[in-house]
């Protein structure tokens, strides 16, 4: 038997004590240009956006929704810590995510590098002008904005 069939993975609504362990995780992907950083502060203001995933009490990862209104929602700061890696924690977490929209009808975005990941949960590649809000709240903010690599995927929820 496999160590990770004997772990218990939880994910749940964040809390604030679970600021430090989100920005931990954030800031390794930050480092790497792979996220935005998000400062503590920042985390914890938007906490209620947060999801978590748990292994064995540890918060080992993180996704937050990001609700821009006209039924369009963002996949944003989907990170899991490098020792839990390869235990489909992030698909939990975007399933997760898909699963509180259930029933609406949204539109679900994230911009990434790991477009595969996304398109194997049912994400299909679109062009990330189809996303103005994303490009005036964030990116102007971005080091990249004026040569984003990253790949918009979009799923269209009923």
């Amino acid at each position: 038997m496999s160590s990770c069939a004997t772990q218990k993975i939880v994910i749940r609504k964040a809390e604030e004590k679970d600021v430090p362990a989100i920005y931990q995780i954030l800031a390794v992907f930050a480092e790497q240009r792979l996220l935005l950083p998000r400062p503590q502060m920042d985390i914890l203001l938007q906490i209620d956006t947060f999801h978590v995933a748990c292994v064995d009490g540890e918060v080992a990862g993180c996704a937050a929704l990001r609700d821009y209104g006209n039924e369009l929602y963002e996949v944003r700061s989907l990170a899991v810590a490098e020792k839990f890696q390869n235990m489909r924690l992030a698909s939990k977490l975007v399933t997760g995510q898909m699963n509180l929209l259930a029933g609406k009808k949204a539109r679900l975005f994230a911009l990434t590098y790991r477009d595969n990941f996304f398109r194997n949960l049912g994400f299909r590649i679109v062009e990330k002008t189809l996303f103005p809000e994303k490009i005036w709240s964030d990116c102007e903010r971005c080091p990249k904005k004026d040569h984003c690599d990253e790949i918009a995927v979009l799923m269209e929820l009923a």
